[in-house]
């Protein structure tokens, strides 16, 4: 499958989102990312459920919702009623990972398991084949615009390999610090899904840099 690029609103202008969302499908993005931190998990607040409802409206691209909070499982039914495609929890805030996961799925969206750069993958790697992707986060997670991490691609690697040798098919994805020069090394480490925020909305050429970001220039 190409590289699909989710496009997180972190860094778009909230003041012309209809815009921006515009310019995300036209340039050639598979998916909106969303972020959602409460200030708990992660210590910055972002986007809640009344602006998803909105992105809803907005776009009919998948909307992948990446929930940075605690006790995950108390919001996902609003979350996907608000109209999320895709939703991904951290291991590291919740209790039952497995009992979250069925919950995401059985309410009609695709389920992902994220997970911090230093967290062991031993907390991952056993719900795989209970989850739909994996979300290796490549920054800490909390704040756009941070530097990649390198020492993460090992991990990426690993998941993938674990994939591979357990034949399953969970996809993984990657957010942080991606642009078009750690792009290629998360693909050729076993990436599909890159999230990238700042890379996409302050290029000049959107399109140009989905482009980019999928090795086709």
């Amino acid at each position: 499958m190409n590289t699909v690029i989710s496009a997180s609103l972190l860094s778009a202008d909230v003041l012309n989102l209809g815009r921006e969302l515009e310019k995300i499908s036209s340039a050639g993005c598979g998916h909106v990312h969303f972020d959602v931190m409460d200030g708990v998990f992660v210590n910055n607040i972002s986007f809640g459920i009344p602006m998803l409802k909105g992105i809803r409206k907005g776009t009919s691209l998948p909307v992948d919702v990446h929930l940075m909070i605690t006790s995950p499982e108390k919001y996902i039914p609003a979350f996907i009623e608000a109209g999320a495609d895709m939703i991904s929890f951290h291991t590291e805030a919740a209790s039952d990972p497995a009992a979250v996961l069925e919950m995401i799925r059985a309410g009609g969206a695709k389920a992902g398991l994220a997970v911090k750069p230093a967290t062991p993958l031993e907390r991952v790697l056993p719900y795989a084949e209970k989850a739909d992707f994996i979300l290796q986060m490549t920054v800490e997670p909390g704040f756009g615009g941070q530097a990649f991490i390198p020492a993460t691609l090992d991990r990426v690697r690993t998941i993938k390999q674990h994939m591979t040798e357990t034949g399953l098919s969970a996809l993984i994805q990657v957010d942080g610090g991606i642009n078009g020069e750690t792009a290629p090394a998360a693909v050729k480490a076993g990436a599909d899904i890159l999230v990238a925020g700042s890379y996409l909305f302050h290029a000049p050429d959107m399109a140009a840099a989905v482009k980019k970001l999928q090795g086709e220039c």
